[in-house]
């Protein structure tokens, strides 16, 4: 399969992903963890907004990547 990006949203992905060629571009953006901010959560409520929060930045960062990527230098 051939891709032209490659993004990833948290840093264990970061460290996993494969070697791709020069041609292909690697986008990174990490994220908090969700999971390890609601362990410390007082309630459900507050676990909650942690999901919530990091659903709507990756969310953002997702809907701007195609005007980030037209004013970015080639792979």
């Amino acid at each position: 399969m051939r891709f032209d990006y490659v993004v990833t949203v948290c840093d264990h992905a970061r460290e996993a992903c494969p070697y791709f060629p020069a041609r292909i571009r690697v986008i990174h953006r990490g994220f908090d963890d969700p999971p390890a901010l609601a362990k410390q959560a007082v309630s459900f409520e507050h676990a909650l907004s942690h999901y919530r929060r990091v659903r709507d930045e990756i969310r953002d960062f997702v809907l701007s990547l195609p005007e980030s990527l037209m004013h970015s230098d080639a792979p």
